[in-house]
């Protein structure tokens, strides 16, 4: 993953794999591996990070919709992936697959996702 900022109380990466473009997540910055070890301020701090991230990616690149996925079993740290997904594009009507190893771009154009994230953050 490569990090593109920090939000309130999270770190935002974008994903090098591209299979879902734009696909990011959203991890939280202090241990937690549960939403229930949180504080409500604290899950609601989380919360608004991945709402911001989401309307960045909506503003950015205008996805049909937008997939949120909050599991893991063997990374033991809160995260949520934040996948957009296009009518026309890979794996719409169906659950995200985790790392298709399908789709990996060149340093320019991981840039250039980046800016535009930044830009609508």
């Amino acid at each position: 993953m490569i990090k593109v900022a920090d939000l309130k109380v999270s770190q935002l990466f974008l994903f090098k794999e591209q299979s879902y473009a734009g696909r990011l997540n959203v991890v939280y910055k202090d241990h937690a591996v549960e939403f229930y070890e949180l504080s409500d301020e604290q899950r609601n701090l989380f919360m608004e990070d991945v709402a911001t991230v989401a309307k960045a990616i909506a503003k950015a690149f205008n996805p049909d919709k937008i997939n949120y996925g909050a599991f893991s079993d063997t990374l033991s740290h809160l995260h949520m992936h934040i996948v957009p997904k296009y009518n026309d594009g890979y794996g719409f009507g169906s659950v995200f697959e985790m790392n298709p190893q399908k789709t990996y771009l060149s340093d320019t154009e991981y840039n250039v996702i980046i800016e535009k994230i930044k830009a609508n953050l």
